[in-house]
């Protein structure tokens, strides 16, 4: 019989963010990351809603039905919620989380945080990304390296929240003595490839250790996420040993701070759940100003010609449906409204008949187009479909007036 023998949970905010949009509930057997999108207020809801979700515990049966009918109810009820808050409309997370069976873990997923397995100093991939990258890769249009540095590698094609109805994908996994597993943010594999992270695995005397490694290193690179991991491993033993060591750690928390080890009674006593809020980061000179969600501002339409290859790339996300939804609301380009102001927008620089539009106004910055150097305007002004993280930089660098 399996059980887990050491675990890590830690959650970063990284070098770049203001807020934690990231979400993870550990309560051995099962562990769990959600990766929240929709603004820093919206997407840390929606992390929020799905972690929470498995504190009810699984539903009687196997632990795939199980998996699948809790991510189904949390999206529901986060789809739900983002059509009736104004403020939350939009929001959306990722969710991955991992069961550890008697001989088995079974993992449930939706999104592009990961899981994976390390066993035998190998580290082997579990989960495939739902991302317009990840499913070019799948048919066979770019490398696994390739999609590593592409561009929209940050735009996923599923999710919970943005559709009444979700697809998990669900795998049962043989597992051995001394496999250890790792559920993840993209805030990690975006930041570090998998060659460097089986190497920290391996060289590490501890989970804590080998956590503490890889959120380092996923800073060093840049930090331009959050960056959350949870590690766990198993050893197979005997039914008195199980019994023994049945007693697990439960946390569930979003938290940005490295300190934050709590504890509470595990499955065979009261549960206690031990959760803290994201503490401020006491600095000594203000963070860099990151792009805040869209401001009670006036929002003015603008209009442009639209070139014929975006037409072609509209119809294409029009076709495959509510992937192509989803995407659309993943990607971000900056334009110019009625009053002469960068603005960057969300979602598809096209708008269909009957005034249907495919974009909205995300934020409007503090420069008027008038006021970048002419060289550079057309960075502004040609619609290129951008990751938030590179438009939301853009922005940044206009108004801290770097760009020259």
């Amino acid at each position: 019989m399996l059980i887990v023998s050491e675990h890590f949970h830690a959650s970063d905010l990284g070098r770049q963010r203001q807020g934690n949009e990231d979400s993870y509930f550990v309560r051995a057997p099962l562990f769990v990351v959600a990766d929240g999108m929709g603004g820093a207020q919206a997407g840390e809801v929606a992390s929020q809603m799905a972690a929470d979700a498995f504190d009810r515990g699984l539903p009687d049966g196997p632990a795939a039905e199980g998996l699948v009918r809790v991510i189904e109810d949390a999206n529901r009820e986060i789809h739900d919620r983002s059509r009736t808050e104004a403020k939350r409309a939009g929001m959306g997370t990722t969710v991955t989380a991992a069961y550890v069976g008697e001989n088995e873990v079974t993992i449930a997923h939706v999104g592009d945080s990961r899981a994976y397995l390390f066993r035998a100093g190998e580290l082997t991939r579990l989960t495939r990304d739902h991302s317009l990258v990840g499913e070019l890769v799948a048919r066979g249009k770019l490398t696994e390296e390739q999609a590593e540095t592409h561009p929209q590698r940050s735009v996923i094609t599923r999710a919970l929240g943005p559709e009444a109805e979700v697809q998990v994908d669900v795998d049962t996994f043989q597992a051995r003595d001394g496999d250890v597993f790792m559920v993840c943010s993209d805030g990690l594999t975006s930041m570090i490839t998998e060659a460097k992270v089986g190497p920290l695995l391996a060289g590490a005397d501890s989970l804590e250790q080998a956590g503490r490694a890889l959120i380092a290193a996923a800073n060093d690179a840049g930090g331009r996420d959050n960056i959350t991991v949870v590690l766990f491993r198993l050893e197979d033993v005997d039914g008195e040993d199980a019994a023994e060591a049945d007693q697990q750690t439960t946390v569930r928390s979003a938290v940005a701070s490295e300190d934050h080890e709590t504890t509470a009674q595990g499955l065979n006593g009261p549960t206690a759940l031990a959760t803290r809020e994201p503490r401020a980061r006491l600095v000594a000179e203000p963070p860099p100003r990151t792009v805040p969600p869209p401001a009670a501002r006036k929002r003015r339409r603008f209009r442009f010609r639209i070139p014929g290859w975006l037409i072609a790339v509209a119809a294409v996300l029009l076709v495959v449906g509510g992937a192509g939804w989803t995407a659309s609301r993943a990607v971000y380009f900056l334009g110019v409204d009625d009053a002469g102001t960068v603005t960057m927008y969300q979602g598809l620089p096209f708008e269909l008949p009957l005034g249907v539009e495919l974009y909205r106004p995300y934020y409007a910055s503090s420069v008027r187009l008038a006021q970048v150097p002419d060289r550079r305007r057309t960075t502004f002004t040609d619609h290129q479909l951008r990751s938030k993280d590179d438009a939301e930089n853009l922005v940044i660098e206009l108004e801290r007036g770097d760009i020259e």
